[in-house]
């Protein structure tokens, strides 16, 4: 995660204080809303993306990094105000979780597509022919191994309170571990490092995402997914385990609000509901930072500046 520049939280505090001595009373409330951040570039980024159009509806925004399973529990107890990347492959589960239980709303869903799941750069398609089917990965695991690996092929997973569960590698048989870094940066830092010694890499990535410009590559075609595979050892093509598929292909990525966001900040649950971001937007709030090396609060600013007729209508249009 990239720390803030002393001159960009100087920006920051002066554009907040500006906007709270000229408060819209629409806002509502004077408290602030509380926008969790994550450990990866797009969501930090919508998050300030989201947080400047809150300040000009005269909102008052806070910002405080918050585990990204745990968020939806915080939300739900007000401790968070909303959650803007609601990935379904990743998240679903703790989301319906909170859904079940009351006091979390579902404020709607983005026009981007989402997928989470194994991944590779478009060159390895020359060291293991057959990609990106998963059994010509399996075939190929020797070429994945590493020097501490045992012999095994070696799956490069993000950090391990993203709980993405290696059981898939012993269901399908496959001759790989999973190893976790620490963040979304040290991901991109194994693939960078592969890409410029033309090593094979699989790896968890997800879309949209800068990486579908820059590297091209694909995701690993596993047996499609179905709930019955998270449940029913009978379904799936190994009958004595579960987790025998794929992630879901083509999933939602959602928002989410605390239940008392609608009377105390109405405006801003208004604008939250209208806000819809596409793959386009997401990838490139990505590349602003994971490429150009802009902080975030900037790279939003930014965003902010190069697309006024996107989020114009969410702000202002008097329906």
């Amino acid at each position: 995660m990239k720390l803030l520049s002393k001159r960009a939280v100087a920006i920051t505090l002066f554009a907040g204080l500006g906007v709270a001595g000229t408060a819209n009373a629409d806002c509502g409330s004077s408290d602030s809303i509380v926008i969790p951040t994550h450990n990866w570039s797009s969501q930090i980024v919508m998050s300030h993306v989201v947080g400047q159009l809150f300040e000009k509806l005269g909102c008052n925004v806070e910002y405080t990094p918050t585990d990204s399973q745990a968020v939806y529990e915080a939300v739900r107890i007000g401790d968070a105000t909303i959650e803007l990347e609601v990935w379904e492959g990743s998240f679903a589960t703790s989301f319906n979780a909170a859904l079940d239980k009351g006091g979390i709303l579902d404020a709607g869903t983005h026009d981007a597509v989402t997928r989470e799941e194994w991944w590779y750069p478009t060159y390895v398609e020359e060291h293991c022919p057959g990609l990106p089917d998963w059994e010509a990965l399996a075939a190929c695991s020797e070429m994945f191994a590493r020097p501490d690996s045992g012999g095994k092929g070696v799956y490069v997973d993000g950090p391990v309170e993203w709980l993405h569960d290696p059981a898939r590698i012993d269901a399908l048989g496959m001759n790989f571990i999973q190893i976790n870094v620490g963040s979304a940066a040290a991901l991109w830092a194994e693939l960078e490092a592969a890409a410029k010694q033309n090593k094979p890499i699989v790896m968890f990535n997800w879309s949209p995402n800068f990486t579908d410009a820059l590297y091209g590559g694909s995701f690993i075609e596993f047996p499609a997914f179905d709930e019955k595979c998270k449940t029913d050892a009978s379904w799936g093509i190994n009958p004595d385990a579960t987790n025998d598929c794929g992630s879901p292909a083509g999933g939602y990525l959602k928002k989410a609000a605390w239940h008392g966001m609608p009377t105390k900040w109405p405006a801003a649950y208004k604008a939250l509901t209208r806000i819809n971001f596409t793959t386009n937007h997401v990838g490139t709030m990505a590349m602003f930072v994971d490429i150009d090396e802009m902080e975030h609060d900037e790279a939003a600013a930014r965003w902010i500046s190069e697309n006024e007729e996107v989020w114009n209508d969410w702000l202002y249009a008097s329906q």
